[in-house]
């Protein structure tokens, strides 16, 4: 009878310890989740690089043709790298597109930056035809807002992969007076 409870003893421990380790290895993984590996946004910052063939010509018909070369900075705060897709953002002035900013496809590393430069060809005819254009002009800035959403996977220690979407928002102010500009973004991912 002794040699039959010995086994059982032996099962029962094994049991125990076995579920011990699995509590902690969940509560492990739990804390690390929702601490050090929370998806954290990344800084994305946009910095002019200059302000390239601007022509103004009042007659025979009036033409502003602008574009805008900057410098886009993302900063990934991330355990996980990121690689988003070829996208595309969009530039508005008071609600109505006056720019598309080509994106090309990047892969953005755990912890780190990478910086990008791109430009964009202003529709002039767009600004003009906005009532507030003048207005604007004449006080000396240009306020815009550009959008952009990149889609990508987000890998994690080269195990986890995960469908990742960042939505960018910026507001870029062009003034008028020294040709020169000034932006704040801010970015928010969804896994």
């Amino acid at each position: 009878m002794a040699s039959a409870k010995t086994p059982r003893k032996g099962l029962k421990l094994c049991c125990i310890v076995t579920a011990i380790f699995v509590a902690i290895l969940v509560t492990v993984i739990t804390t690390l989740s929702l601490t050090i590996f929370k998806p954290k946004d990344p800084d994305i910052t946009v910095s002019p690089a200059g302000l390239s063939n601007i022509s103004f010509s009042p007659f025979p018909n009036v033409a502003v043709n602008v574009t805008i070369d900057m410098v886009v900075t993302i900063d990934n705060r991330n355990y996980g790298s990121f690689r988003f897709q070829n996208s595309t953002a969009y530039i508005n002035y008071r609600g109505e597109v006056v720019a598309e900013v080509p994106l090309e496809e990047e892969l953005v590393p755990a912890r780190g930056k990478v910086n990008m430069t791109t430009s964009a060809d202003i529709d002039a005819g767009k600004l003009l035809s906005n009532p507030n254009f003048w207005n604007d002009f004449e006080a000396g800035s240009l306020n815009l807002t550009s959008i952009a959403k990149l889609h990508g996977l987000v890998e994690v220690f080269k195990i986890f992969k995960l469908h990742a979407r960042d939505v960018s928002t910026c507001s870029i102010t062009i003034w008028i007076g020294n040709l020169s500009l000034e932006s704040e973004c801010m970015s928010k991912i969804k896994l």
